[in-house]
């Protein structure tokens, strides 16, 4: 494989901390890097140093001759002047960049449905992160880095972004670095992976199936894990082998040593124990919605479901934006009225809901973290064993340096782990988390999942990210957009292919003719369907003509007439295609 780029030797600290100590990495043909480590530990700085955002303090970033580097930072750095359209494409005709598929494929998966001609301050952070996004996946980048890309994308998203990922160039080809919690992404799109810890750098073979197998095996022969990470990592190695064996049977590396490991590690929970103990805690009653519809003017977000919450369930929801994920839980909690149907909560429930803000934490910035902690309780149990405020706050990530942290000055990935241990601290018998996973690395997320393991509650979970989904929950539902609930017995994978069968059918699933939208007409977007198909075929076939005609004239230089008859051909050709450019155009305005 041919070297790309790579960095040799580099070292930089921030103020007395050294983040990178002398490291050396290299890019090759082929490479499809996903970085892990703790927040902090230097994941995007080392990105930025090899694409060239930033400085070493030594060292030396090189690339080939010829190579360019494609770069998604996480900050904002798209001018809130500019319309959408001109950030993606700049002032490319509309028929130039409408004729290349691969665009068209982009456009209509990240951006189809922005307004082309919004000003980019007027979009949400989701949407300036999906038009960042499309502008650096139309390029042609022999190398791409990408600091945290799933950020704002819903399961759908991510799905499409791994598929693309994959099939953009041949094996031996390209090469991308990846910087995300996204644990199922990692495992679907990276061939390679980085670990930053402690100014170094770990490289292993394959995903994170494969990483975390690597390290279990590395810690166990190197002897220097200290014993609570070893069952931590032991844990979620043995549910890994259990729940996706295809992941880890690719490694090259020997992993009978960390079978051995595992051989006597419990299921990461005890599913019968647990319903019991949450029996005895919340009775036979949790919540139940019964017949419930809830608009908000003529939107209609819910339309007569029922769901019904027993002691102990884990679920797992998903679902488009906007489809009332969250809404959903404001419901559950008695924070929304329905419209028509009831809320039935049991007597002994006491629920607690973690947020997408973390304004939960404003009355306490003044504080300490383990202060804020011990000031709901010293103590509590989890999973049948007593465990002190303390010692659930090192489990969640937080030394015991940290511990003594005023919350104010905490990072955002560390706010949000003390949001959830306040919450779980409370004591509830019904924990509905709202997007857990934002501004968590793969260790928290680790970490959290074993305190969830052993927590007896009802829990309910939204959430994009399907690592997780799969790892804390028992089953899921599906919200489709069209207000109706959905059970998902083949999981994640079935909503992905509900969705495609929703986009692909002329009239989506839950729909009638008394709720259809406003705008253009089923047949009519079923037309549109087909004239899309159409010239998109006629297009391929204008480029195959218009290549043969040009290779004519490479071979007729200096025959003079036979050169105006094929460049009167060629003129003709651009008409043509310039024709079917529009059209394409205004059929992708009827499905807009």
């Amino acid at each position: 494989m041919a070297h790309l780029l790579g960095g040799e030797n580099l070292s930089i600290a921030f103020a007395t901390r050294v983040v990178l100590d002398s490291v050396t990495v290299g890019l090759e043909e082929g490479d499809r890097i996903g970085i892990v480590g703790r927040n902090g530990d230097g994941k995007s700085t080392l990105m930025r140093l090899l694409a060239g955002r930033q400085s070493a303090d030594s060292g030396r970033v090189t690339k080939r001759g010829g190579v360019h580097v494609g770069y998604l930072d996480q900050s904002d750095v798209l001018d809130g002047e500019n319309t959408v359209g001109y950030a993606i494409v700049g002032e490319s005709a509309d028929h130039v960049w409408a004729s290349n598929s691969k665009i068209r494929e982009i456009m209509g998966a990240l951006v189809g449905e922005v307004d082309w001609d919004a000003n980019i301050h007027s979009l949400s952070g989701g949407q300036k992160r999906r038009v960042a996004l499309a502008k650096l996946l139309i390029g042609d980048d022999d190398v791409i880095m990408l600091d945290e890309p799933t950020n704002h994308l819903d399961v759908e998203g991510v799905a499409w972004l791994a598929k693309h990922l994959k099939g953009r160039w041949r094996a031996n080809e390209g090469a991308f670095v990846v910087v995300t919690h996204d644990r199922w992404f990692l495992d679907e799109v990276c061939n390679r992976t980085w670990e930053v810890h402690d100014g170094v750098i770990d490289p292993f073979d394959g995903g994170y199936a494969a990483y975390v197998l690597a390290r279990v095996e590395r810690d166990r022969m190197n002897s220097v894990i200290e014993s609570k990470r070893v069952q931590l990592v032991k844990k979620e190695l043995a549910w890994l082998r259990r729940g996706a064996p295809a992941r880890t049977a690719k490694p090259k590396f020997r992993i009978e040593a960390a079978n051995e490991l595992i051989a006597d590690v419990p299921e990461p929970r005890d599913t019968v124990a647990l319903s019991k103990m949450a029996t005895a805690r919340q009775g036979k009653d949790v919540l139940d919605l019964e017949n419930v519809s809830l608009s908000y003017g003529d939107n209609e977000i819910f339309k007569n479901i029922t769901l019904r919450l027993a002691p102990g369930e884990r679920l797992g929801l998903v679902g488009v934006n906007g489809a009332g994920k969250t809404t959903l839980l404001r419901l559950l909690n008695g924070e929304v009225e329905p419209t028509s149907g009831r809320l039935k909560r049991g007597k002994t429930v006491q629920t607690a809901v973690l947020t997408q803000e973390v304004t939960e934490l404003d009355d306490v910035m003044n504080l300490r973290v383990l202060e804020v902690i011990e000031r709901e309780k010293r103590s509590f149990d989890v999973g049948g064993k007593e465990m002190s405020a303390g010692a659930l706050v090192e489990q969640l990530g937080f030394t015991k340096d940290k511990q003594w942290t005023l919350v104010k000055d905490l990072s955002g990935g560390e706010r949000r782990r003390l949001q959830l241990l306040r919450l779980l601290v409370g004591e509830p018998n019904v924990l509905m988390l709202d997007e857990p996973t934002n501004d968590l690395d793969t260790d928290t997320l680790a970490a959290v999942e074993d305190v969830l393991d052993g927590w007896p509650g009802t829990l309910v979970v939204v959430s994009h990210d399907r690592y997780l989904l799969e790892r804390v929950t028992d089953h899921q539902m599906a919200m489709l957009g069209d207000g109706k609930l959905r059970g998902l017995p083949g999981g994640v994978d079935q909503y992905l292919e509900l969705r495609a069968e929703a986009l692909s059918s002329a009239k989506p699933a839950g729909s009638s003719a008394d709720d259809a939208p406003s705008g253009p007409s089923e047949a009519e977007k079923r037309d549109a369907r087909k004239q899309l198909n159409r010239v998109e075929r006629q297009l391929s076939k204008l480029a195959a003509a218009e290549a043969k005609v040009q290779l004519t004239m490479s071979t007729n230089v200096g025959e003079y007439d036979a050169l105006a008859e094929l460049q009167t051909k060629l003129a003709e050709l651009a008409t043509e295609k310039e024709s079917l450019e529009l059209q394409w155009l205004q059929a992708s305005e009827v499905l807009a």
